[in-house]
């Protein structure tokens, strides 16, 4: 009976119990320290790194940059989330791995820099003489060992070849619609009963809503886009249960303009410090299209750099600024890179629809060109911010 139960114990012992169920470990090498079985355990894997659109940034809601899609793949593959945690620099990404606040440094890091001679490098290598790829605690020996088995040279190119198709592609599927449905009576759409109902919410003139609609679905209400983003006003399932629209309503077209209403209100409330309700417009858009925080960012860097950060012809120029390292890299940034040109696009091409709406002679509000760059040091170091993907 003693030797029935120690077996039974052992065996039990192989299995870790997660949320995505049981997974066999006891191919697993057995250390004293902390192990591949507890990030499992724990269901997430932490990774450090830096913004950029190699490494990191956010898109629509959705996490892209190769080294990010790398390591989301081998967190897949063992069964767990992936937690980003954005640093400002590469010193910081060792101090946090040392003292065990992460589980992996992916980035590409310098073989001769300070303080990488104390860390254990595996998975993802470089070609590059001047990098040594990836990173991890010295002790922690199953994670290394397990990315080492899993990594092949190929997956980098893959998932560079894959971000490229996610963000050249048709990025909606829908159907398209013409811009009127009756130009001589000035029936936009078949919706505009839903936009004049809702749009007053925020706020908004209904044919401005009407005009953002055209330009996220063409008035499908099927549309649904490759990062998830559904229905007319095209939401993601995020913001739809942050909204309390439930996900078999999100394509109907009541429910779908009701809670963009909503959300467009809230956006109205975040940018209240902006007293020109036009303007203020400009930026809620932009933020719904490239988040509040990134326009957050671009006014900071439009203050730094003399323009009016309250208006949006002058955040827009500064805007496409998040593209560059010397943008997004600058202490007054807390998100990091942006693909700005898609969201000033997304404004100006909203503001031409409207004008179309209302009759009026349409005028860019936003300028093409981007401003010369200058770095300033600034008067105290950056408050550091985590960022989290669920």
């Amino acid at each position: 009976m003693f030797l029935l139960t120690a077996c039974r114990e052992k065996q039990d012992n192989s299995r870790i119990v997660t949320p995505w169920g049981e997974i066999q470990t006891d191919s697993l090498p057995e250390s004293d320290n902390f192990t591949l079985k507890d990030i499992v355990t724990g269901g997430e894997m932490i990774m450090l790194t830096l913004p950029g659109p190699e490494t990191y940034y956010d898109y629509h809601g959705r996490g892209m940059g190769a080294q990010f899609l790398l390591c989301e793949k081998f967190a897949q593959s063992i069964g767990v989330s992936l937690r980003v945690e954005l640093c400002k620099d590469t010193a910081e990404m060792i101090r946090r791995l040392e003292q065990g606040e992460a589980d992996i440094i992916a980035f590409p890091l310098p073989k001769k820099y300070p303080g990488t001679d104390s860390l254990r490098f595996c998975g993802m290598a470089s070609d590059s003489l001047k990098t040594a790829g990836w990173a991890v605690q010295p002790h922690n020996t199953e994670l290394a060992q397990a990315l080492d088995k899993w990594f092949e040279p190929s997956m980098l190119a893959s998932v560079k070849q894959e971000e490229h198709q996610l963000l050249t592609q048709k990025r909606v599927h829908r159907r398209v619609f013409s811009p009127f449905l009756n130009r001589q009576t000035g029936q936009i759409s078949k919706y505009d009963p839903l936009f004049q109902k809702y749009a007053p919410q925020a706020r908004w003139d209904w044919r401005l809503m009407a005009a953002q609609c055209y330009q996220e679905s063409c008035f499908d209400p099927n549309a649904r886009s490759w990062a998830g983003a559904r229905g007319l006003m095209q939401i993601m399932p995020g913001t739809a249960a942050h909204l309390g629209l439930s996900m078999d309503k999100i394509h109907s077209p009541e429910p779908n303009i009701a809670a963009a209403a909503k959300y467009l209100q809230e956006l109205m409330a975040t940018f209240r410090d902006i007293s020109n309700v036009s303007e203020r417009q400009n930026f809620v858009l932009a933020a719904y299209n490239g988040g509040a925080n990134h326009v957050r960012d671009a006014m900071a860097l439009t203050r730094k750099h003399g323009g009016n950060p309250q208006r949006w012809a002058d955040v827009a120029r500064n805007m496409m600024l998040l593209r560059e390292p010397a943008g997004y890299n600058d202490p007054v940034v807390r998100y990091g890179y942006m693909r700005a040109n898609e969201t000033v696009e997304y404004v100006e091409k909203i503001r031409e629809r409207y004008a179309l709406y209302r009759g009026v002679p349409f005028r860019s509000s936003a300028s093409s060109s981007t401003p010369t760059y200058q770095m300033v040091e600034p008067r105290k170091a950056k408050k550091h911010h985590r960022f989290k993907n669920n």
